[in-house]
């Protein structure tokens, strides 16, 4: 080899390095907004999490319609963006449809799985950290009726609800659970007065703790509780700040982890399928100086011990995505 093939390859090899050195990560949001305080808003912190810690920058892009879907995650590709975080289960065909077209680029799907060699597919246990908030919500009932409000009525919703009513059985086997959700389309994740409306509606059959599972719907639910005097809890993000006092706790559902360990891998983050559960604290309760007063040592005890059992596998908790039939309805 000459001198000059020799700087020519040492050359490439340095503008491939500086390539990939400049690759961006991208988040893109799914509909409800970046700001929606639960599924979207949890990303964001993850990413920004990712940006302070290194001064990196990332690019984003928030939907407005379904329609924007493969549109933005092919801008995105183009872009040269690399990975490429795309939120919701709805992006499942999305990525099915682009991702083979772009095989250089790392995609990371969150709630969804899409087998391809350039995907990285996350998931969540759900039913287990509702499992949780459903022991705590039992134990601070006075009623002996609690409620859930969902989203879309999908089954990875009612896999929240199942699991919130199989671990508030598990506290009172005669508790009431009353399960509704907000519709059978994206809106459904994004309407706070129906969200409202519906937690109002439980509260007059009894309900005195109310769980929403609903992204940006799901501020209506909080909102209604607190106004009627009784407790919620919150989802995905930690929601007890937003009415002190009277969040009961809120399912943590740790998106921000799984966004900002993909931004940390970088393009060459391992695909294949994540699963985030109670183990690996994918999923969770939170306790903060806004519900300390609303949880008592023993509840705290009694919710540690159950979580023991799950993460040891001594407790199963059903998930009705995997079987239909929810053992606590």
């Amino acid at each position: 080899m000459t001198l000059m093939h020799k700087f020519l390859g040492a050359s490439a090899a340095l503008a491939l390095s500086a390539g990939m050195a400049a690759a961006e990560p991208a988040l893109i949001f799914d509909l409800g907004g970046k700001f929606d305080k639960s599924f979207n808003e949890a990303a964001y912190n993850g990413a920004q999490k990712w940006a302070q810690e290194t001064g990196g920058t990332y690019k984003e892009l928030e939907m407005q319609s379904a329609a924007q879907r493969v549109q933005f995650a092919r801008r995105m590709a183009e872009s040269g963006a690399n990975p490429i975080v795309v939120m919701g289960f709805q992006n499942m065909a999305t990525l099915e449809e682009v991702a083979p077209d772009y095989p250089d680029t790392r995609f990371v799907l969150i709630d969804g799985v899409v087998d391809a060699p350039n995907v990285r597919s996350v998931l969540f246990t759900e039913h287990e950290g509702s499992y949780l908030v459903g022991m705590l919500a039992a134990m601070a009932s006075k009623t002996g009726t609690v409620s859930f409000v969902g989203g879309m009525d999908i089954p990875l919703i009612t896999a929240f609800a199942c699991g919130y009513a199989q671990g508030a059985k598990a506290v009172n086997p005669d508790v009431k659970v009353i399960v509704n959700y907000t519709g059978d389309t994206p809106a459904a994740w994004n309407d706070p007065v129906k969200g409202g409306e519906i937690a109002k509606a439980q509260i007059s059959q009894g309900s005195d703790v109310v769980f929403a599972a609903a992204g940006g719907t799901g501020l209506g639910v909080l909102q209604a509780a607190a106004d009627a005097g009784v407790l919620s809890i919150g989802v995905d993000s930690n929601q007890n700040h937003l009415h002190p006092g009277k969040v009961l706790t809120s399912m943590l559902k740790r998106v921000d982890n799984a966004v900002y360990q993909a931004f940390k891998d970088g393009p060459g983050l391992e695909t294949g399928i994540v699963v985030m559960d109670l183990k690996a604290e994918g999923v969770g309760y939170a306790l903060d100086e806004n519900n300390a007063a609303l949880i008592s040592d023993e509840m705290k005890a009694k919710a540690e011990e159950a979580r023991a059992a799950i993460t040891s596998g001594a407790l199963k908790v059903h998930d009705y995505r995997t079987d239909s039939t929810c053992p606590a309805f």
